[in-house]
């Protein structure tokens, strides 16, 4: 890197979406952890939002939508064939979220309502970069990202209504909404690219071949979240709630199970992925289980997704992007692997902490797990964001096994 650029100037850097926003991503969760720690012990002022609401919000549109934006954004030229946002457009997208950060934070030194206006401007901007593009698309099926980022932005101005309203219980109910609006993106997308990574594996290891896609049970699949999502955020009877939920966890193992993960346990990136879905399937079971018996406290299933089905997803393909698109060896280093022990560490006992209640030293740990295992890839792979690819034969390569399906 020349002396005269610092590294947020560094030409690499803008040179594809997940850049920046994984080193966003990187960065902004282990302070996160560390800011929400030094609330629950005492340590930090309070706020004018209790400190799950506030920690719940900047995981999603803070943490999570770095990660997502730049997995997308990466991704879609490849499997949609749209054109890449780089450069401007992309440094565009990067202010927004450092600004709605910022404004977030700031909210009690602004004017009313400002706050709000600042951190809602990032997700219509991407979806006016996104839809012309993907209205162009060959596969259609790639416009149903538009509606889920829409859901999502919906839910943060729910959120910040909520709060100027002082309705902490509404407030909550729009993270809850948004946490959906992922789960939905997690089954589709999640979804067709571990199906179609496991298939890569099993064929490079003469082990079998990729199952086939089944659109009816894709479409049941992803309808019956959605139907979960409206049956709990609309208050419907716990029943239907828990036995939507029971539904989404048999439908979820059944396609998992067709996937064949466990023939491919030798293989570190997919074998993430394959956990990601259990603790998917995990995390419906454990919302049945609330709703149909109260046999876990409500929240459960929450960090069950979040923590295991998501931290486990997304770790597999920041890794899995991060190598491959700056022209490394499509292989998961020994730090990495570690980190996912570290991640699937940190959600076994955050699932401790809720059904036995163990208070806030197990909770202090799971937490810091959780930092550890997002500091390992910023130290792996932030110095690797800033400077310009390798050659890319071998990830060419990948990228030709691993294309889309059809109509997926």
């Amino acid at each position: 890197m020349p002396r005269h650029q610092t590294p947020f100037f560094a030409a690499a850097l803008w040179a594809s979406p997940f850049r920046p926003f994984f080193l966003l991503a990187l960065a902004y969760g282990p302070l996160l952890i560390a800011a929400w720690l030094a609330t629950l012990h005492g340590l930090w002022p309070p706020t004018a939002l209790p400190a799950g609401l506030w920690h719940g919000h900047e995981m999603i549109f803070g943490f999570a939508m770095a990660v997502i934006v730049g997995i997308a954004l990466t991704a879609l030229p490849g499997w949609a064939g749209t054109p890449e946002i780089h450069g401007r457009r992309l440094a565009v997208l990067v202010v927004l979220w450092l600004a709605g950060r910022a404004a977030f934070h700031l909210a009690p030194h602004l004017p009313a309502h400002l706050p709000a206006v600042i951190d809602n401007l990032l997700l219509p901007v991407l979806i006016a970069f996104l839809a012309p593009q993907l209205l162009r698309a060959a596969k259609p099926l790639y416009l149903l990202l538009l509606p889920i980022l829409a859901a999502l932005g919906a839910a943060n101005i729910a959120f910040y209504a909520a709060h100027s309203g002082a309705d902490p219980a509404r407030a909550a109910s729009a993270l809850h909404a948004a946490l959906y609006a992922i789960i939905v993106l997690f089954v589709l997308k999640g979804g067709v690219l571990t199906q179609v990574f496991t298939g890569n594996a099993l064929r490079a290891r003469g082990r079998g071949t990729q199952a086939s896609f089944r659109r009816g049970l894709e479409t049941v699949a992803t309808a019956a979240v959605v139907a979960l999502a409206i049956a709990d955020l609309g208050g419907a009877p716990r029943a239907l709630s828990g036995g939507l939920a029971l539904f989404c966890a048999l439908v979820h193992a059944w396609r998992t199970a067709r996937w064949q993960g466990w023939r491919v346990i030798d293989e570190p990136l997919v074998l993430l992925m394959q956990f990601g879905f259990l603790w998917l399937i995990l995390a419906f079971a454990l919302k049945a289980a609330a709703d149909l018996g109260g046999l876990v406290p409500a929240n459960t299933w929450i960090h069950a997704f979040t923590v295991g089905a998501l931290g486990m997803m997304m770790l597999s393909l920041m890794t899995r992007v991060g190598l491959r698109h700056t022209g490394r060896p499509l292989a998961l280093p020994a730090s990495l692997r570690a980190a996912a022990l570290l991640m699937l560490a940190a959600a076994l006992l955050r699932q401790a902490v809720e059904v036995a209640g163990l208070g806030l030293r197990p909770l202090t740990l799971a937490a810091v797990l959780w930092g550890a295992a997002i500091l390992v890839p910023l130290c792996r792979f932030g110095p690797l964001l800033l400077r310009p690819s390798l050659p890319r034969a071998a990830a060419r390569a990948d990228a030709t096994a691993a294309r889309p399906p059809s109509g997926g």
